[in-house]
């Protein structure tokens, strides 16, 4: 069984840095992402469209690459998470989780009984389709599997500390925007009632020894939140990224043959 090295990472304190794909589910994503040096790739289910079939290519196209396949299922629901970790996930990230109860009905949804109530399947994508005992497979399942429930909301920020207390929890992922939206001051990243919120999630983090996560938009905000105290993050969006790149080199173009 494959390991995690971003969870063992994160364990001993360190930080881990990615990759999270909104568009381009091309045949060479893993590998170009993991040329540039990314620890992890988080596919994202919640915005994209993506489905299990794709997704499914996309986690086998990780393996052999030493980099960590996650992703964000569109809400907590047991078919959405167990079928993530069925084609092999090592990851799953759970958008708008509010209370404690939310976190440990996550958790169970990854854990085989009588931790939890995943389903039995073996000789399938996230083990490799190997044989083996299947006793020391789903301990090993237990013990790479990352949870990261999203905080984003009103609510899941005034039960912050109780989710970030969930075992089996591994980090908590601060949703930017739509935490905004829910404080009421949309975008508004440098409101004294978002920073304050910024700082309470990192702080119960650390108090749980959870890893607090986010994705950066830019070489600023990485810098700022690794400085704030997150250690799982992940850089940039994907087409925004190929979009910018490629007003750059257009406008390069047109001013030179002016």
């Amino acid at each position: 069984m494959r390991d995690n090295p971003v969870k063992v990472k994160l364990a001993a304190g360190g930080t881990a840095c990615g990759a999270m794909v909104f568009e381009f589910f091309s045949p060479g994503l893993p590998q170009i992402c993991r040329n540039a040096g990314a620890e992890f790739v988080l596919f994202d289910m919640e915005h994209t469209g993506l489905s299990f079939e794709t997704l499914k290519i996309q986690v086998a196209l990780c393996r052999g690459l030493s980099i960590v396949p996650m992703v964000r299922v569109p809400r907590g629901e047991y078919h959405f998470i167990a079928r993530a970790l069925d084609v092999g996930a090592m990851g799953i990230m759970v958008p708008m989780v509010a209370t404690a109860a939310e976190a440990a009905h996550i958790v169970s949804c990854t854990r085989y009984p009588p931790m939890g109530r995943r389903g039995a399947a073996f000789g399938f994508a996230h083990d490799d389709y190997q044989g083996g005992d299947v006793v020391a497979k789903m301990a090993a399942l237990h013990e790479r599997t990352m949870v990261i429930p999203q905080i984003e909301t009103a609510e899941g920020l005034a039960n912050v500390e109780a989710i970030a207390a969930v075992r089996g929890v591994d980090a908590l992922w601060l949703g930017h925007f739509d935490l905004t939206n829910f404080m009421g001051i949309p975008g508004a990243f440098q409101h004294p009632d978002y920073l304050a919120a910024v700082a309470r999630i990192v702080a119960a983090c650390e108090s749980h020894g959870k890893a607090a996560a986010f994705i950066a938009m830019d070489d600023d905000w990485a810098r700022d939140y690794v400085a704030k105290g997150f250690r799982l993050m992940a850089y940039g969006i994907d087409q925004l990224m190929l979009q910018n790149a490629l007003r750059h080199g257009l406008d390069v173009m047109r001013a030179a043959s002016r």
